[in-house]
């Protein structure tokens, strides 16, 4: 990332929110690069080596937050989208490089249009979990209002090992409600459906075969989330409320070819299933089988 924040000696980078799980994400591949960081936050944590943490409220800089922000020539919004869109960006520099990481982009692009004049300004959503880093993972980008310090930005999150996936604000929504807000609510679904059925959990890792096991580490995974995370996603989508009812409606086809049709309706339905793989049906069950067999059942050997 030097290429963006070090073509001059003064350069840095200011980080809001950096004490969560994006905005640490952030600060340690920065950090990793010899990029000086600030940290504003309003729970501000310790600092790191390379650091400094301020405590801080984006939405009411007082002064020591404003002065950070104006020598900032990369300012990086780590932060909720409620906080996003009312963060007192007055004290960045024009010619600053401006990064949102919101889940949802259609929102805030709307918002930026609107803003004073600002400059380069880039959205990113990295598409995991920022603990398992970012080697070989997507990241997807909106550009918002494009410049120099975007491409240079975006060059360096390549370096360091990322996909990036360039799509309009529109388009990000959309695919972001089909491959999270469809996926969480989906897992979600299942452990409220098994919940319900209260069966002792002892016995259902005892038998879980692979597809079953792989959904509750899923489960696990998400639960032991941040709700903030995926409340946002689901709420603030505004495609969201479609993939659910979509969800919704899948699961009523199911039941009504089960309870009505026939073994041929149920082979018709995996087959219109199978289509939304768009043809990479045998590339996708060779992932599966190799994610199975790490899958070896309720002894921990998983």
């Amino acid at each position: 990332m030097n290429s963006v924040t070090r073509s001059r000696s003064h350069d840095s980078v200011v980080v809001v929110g950096g004490s969560g799980a994006v905005g640490r994400l952030m600060v340690d591949l920065l950090l990793a690069d010899g990029v000086p960081v600030t940290v504003v936050d309003v729970h501000a944590g310790p600092e790191l080596d390379g650091s400094t943490v301020i405590a801080g409220d984006i939405t009411a800089p007082a002064e020591p937050v404003e002065s950070v922000l104006r020598e900032a020539t990369t300012v990086i919004l780590a932060v909720p989208e409620s906080v996003a869109l009312r963060a007192d960006l007055s004290a960045v520099r024009a010619d600053a490089l401006l990064v949102e990481t919101l889940s949802v982009k259609s929102g805030f692009s709307h918002h930026v249009q609107g803003a004073r004049p600002i400059g380069a300004t880039l959205g990113i959503n990295p598409m995991f979990a920022p603990s398992l880093g970012m080697a070989g993972r997507p990241v997807a980008a909106v550009v918002h209002r494009p410049g120099p310090p975007v491409d240079a930005f975006l060059d360096g999150i390549s370096r360091w090992g990322a996909r990036v996936v360039l799509l309009d604000a529109a388009r990000h929504d959309r695919l972001a409600a089909a491959t999270q807000a469809l996926t969480h609510a989906s897992v979600l679904a299942f452990g409220l459906a098994l919940a319900e059925l209260d069966l002792p959990f002892v016995d259902i890792d005892a038998v879980a075969p692979p597809p079953h096991a792989s959904m509750l580490a899923i489960l696990a995974r998400i639960t032991g989330g941040e709700p903030e995370v995926y409340w946002d996603v689901q709420a603030g989508n505004p495609h969201a409320a479609e993939a659910r009812a979509a969800l919704h409606r899948a699961t009523q086809t199911v039941s009504e070819t089960v309870d009505s049709g026939s073994e041929a309706d149920f082979a018709a339905l995996l087959a219109q299933a199978e289509a939304a793989l768009g043809g990479n049906g045998d590339r996708y069950r060779a992932v599966c089988a190799e994610m199975f067999g790490i899958v070896r059942g309720s002894s921990g050997n998983r």
